[in-house]
């Protein structure tokens, strides 16, 4: 079916107390899983490519983004695609014409006020041509490499009054807050800051978005979603999936050498989370 774009399905999740799921994908068969798990539960789902990703792959965008769009047109269920993480502002402008109908401009390592503006001018700019645009108020911590802050350290969390003016003031169309999630968490352990979310979706206007979403119980996530969050970014639960799968497969196999054969294999068991991580964020009516 055609591409459909974030900004559509984050707005129909939030006015359901629904989120949409949008998984970072690295490659070919980080994309087809996430398709093929959305599909075998029939739910819309968000591919997401990083800066991170793009700077794997050679800093290229183009081939990537081709990918995930073919297969998002081939796919039976809503498929949207996002830019992820962008603090490159050449990377910015390369969006529309890969295919991407929104992005999330990463600002969030300056000062507040250069934060703003540089969010602000990233969002005019987004907006004339169409993209829909999240940011980030808060540190969530973890990309990189880079340790999360200490959950009571300034600007760890996201301050509800503070986000109201951000939001106000730049502009953007989504929000991802800082409520004690962690990016690249190989355990899940996270404990939310559910009062924290709750202030935060009665202040603000725009969908909430949480980051880092791996790393939290589901418990957790769904305690999130009746909070608030209207769009769940997840990441490293794939490739948790993925490099798993794929251990156990040549531990059991050492003779194997053909990459279809394991990578199959870690296909398959990333297809099985994302079917899962959906199915925990929409439960059937």
């Amino acid at each position: 079916m055609p591409l459909v774009t974030t900004g559509e399905l984050v707005t129909r999740a939030a006015a359901h107390r629904r989120a949409v799921a949008a998984f970072n994908v690295i490659t070919l068969e980080h994309i087809e899983a996430v398709v093929a798990g959305a599909e075998s539960v029939h739910a819309p789902v968000v591919l997401q490519v990083s800066e991170n990703a793009v700077k794997f792959r050679y800093g290229r965008l183009l081939p990537l983004a081709r990918a995930a769009t073919a297969a998002a047109e081939r796919a039976e269920v809503p498929v949207a695609l996002h830019l992820d993480h962008v603090q490159s502002d050449d990377l910015l402008r390369q969006a529309p014409g890969a295919g991407f109908s929104s992005v999330m401009y990463d600002a969030a390592r300056l000062p507040y006020a250069d934060n703003l503006a540089a969010t602000r001018a990233a969002a005019d700019w987004a907006h004339a041509q169409g993209l829909w645009i999240e940011a980030e108020l808060g540190q969530i911590g973890g990309k990189a490499g880079q340790p999360a802050l200490d959950a009571h350290a300034p600007g760890a969390r996201t301050d509800p009054a503070e986000a109201r003016a951000f939001v106000a003031d730049s502009g953007v169309d989504a929000l991802a807050v800082a409520v004690g999630s962690v990016h690249a968490m190989t355990t899940r352990t996270a404990a939310l800051d559910h009062e924290r979310l709750k202030r935060l979706a009665a202040t603000l206007d725009v969908p909430l978005v949480l980051h880092g979403s791996s790393g939290v119980p589901d418990a957790e996530l769904t305690g999130a979603v009746s909070g608030g969050i209207a769009k769940v970014n997840i990441g490293t639960a794939l490739n948790l999936a993925m490099t798993g799968a794929i251990r156990t497969h040549l531990a059991a196999h050492p003779e194997a050498v053909d990459s279809r054969t394991y990578l199959s294999v870690g296909r398959e068991a990333m297809a099985q989370a994302v079917a899962r991580l959906v199915t925990l964020l929409n439960p059937p009516a």
